[in-house]
């Protein structure tokens, strides 16, 4: 595994695409906005004028785009990655993803004698600059093996989830397990503000007991020096809650916290803050 085809260098993506060049892939690329790819370009990388052409010749392709109507893009249409990927090359898609898009991309892949995982990532920002992601995969147990080498430049804990798709429920799960955590933090911090407390002094009294937890440690800090840059976009936040929602629903199942804290970065969203990180749900808090 040498050669591998990188489409979509945003936030998470472009750190991700510089880990795989440090650890000795020869990486091309393709993005929609050329020069988002710059930066990676400076590093080593080789550009690419078509999504086919990122796709050909490859050992691997991996994609890492925002909505899965990008996905279905990249994948499906003329030009696209199942058309013009050589026979065995293995196709991971690291979006954030409906898992029945995934099942469907596995489905094509083996008819055109392809091979398809999907490995959605946690993490953050942070997680992809430091090759510290956690890598939910589904697929295959073959093919998801012998994307290891991949991985481990860019993760810490990877896991085999299941077949097709089973890294995308899990990255679901992943998600609607934030929801609660990052709102938790939100109403510990307005309520100690409320109680006239300093709150640094309280995070610093709660985060290592019971309460503690990622989100507290990672995102409360931001939220404290007013730095709302995304490490995780509140317009992508807003699309994870809707696919377990929507699956969820497939299920009969109700996800009442989830529903809430969709809800409110739905809102936030809507006053123009879709690009801001998550950490600004505390503005919500703020406007009450």
């Amino acid at each position: 595994m040498k050669k591998v085809g990188f489409i979509g260098l945003g936030v998470m993506g472009t750190a991700m695409a510089q880990n795989l060049l440090k650890a000795g892939f020869e990486v091309f690329v393709w993005a929609r906005h050329p020069e988002k790819a710059q930066a990676t370009l400076d590093k080593g990388a080789h550009w690419c004028d078509t999504l086919a052409d990122c796709a050909r010749g490859r050992d691997a392709v991996i994609t890492m785009v925002g909505f899965p109507q990008d996905v279905r893009e990249v994948y499906f249409s003329e030009g696209g990655i199942l058309d013009n990927a050589d026979k065995g090359t293995l196709l991971i898609d690291m979006t954030t993803t409906s898992p029945r898009l995934s099942v469907e991309i596995h489905t094509a892949a083996i008819q055109k004698g392809l091979r398809a995982v999907d490995a959605p990532v946690s993490g953050g920002d942070a997680g992809a600059r430091n090759a510290t992601l956690s890598i939910m995969m589904g697929g295959d147990k073959a093919d998801c093996e012998a994307c290891m080498p991949l991985f481990e430049a860019m993760g810490k804990t990877i896991v085999y989830e299941g077949p097709a798709g089973s890294g995308q429920h899990t990255k679901a799960a992943n998600q609607i397990a934030l929801g609660g955590a990052i709102a938790g933090v939100c109403e510990a911090i307005s309520y100690a503000k409320a109680a006239g407390l300093d709150v640094q002094t309280m995070l610093n009294s709660i985060s290592q007991g019971a309460a503690g937890s990622w989100q507290m440690s990672n995102t409360a800090p931001r939220m404290l020096k007013g730095d709302f840059a995304p490490g995780f976009y509140v317009k992508h936040y807003v699309k994870d809650c809707n696919i377990a929602l929507e699956e969820a629903g497939e299920r009969a199942l109700s996800l009442p916290v989830l529903q809430t804290v969709r809800d409110m970065y739905a809102q936030l969203e809507a006053d123009g803050l879709g690009d801001d990180g998550t950490q600004t749900l505390i503005h919500y808090y703020e406007k009450k």
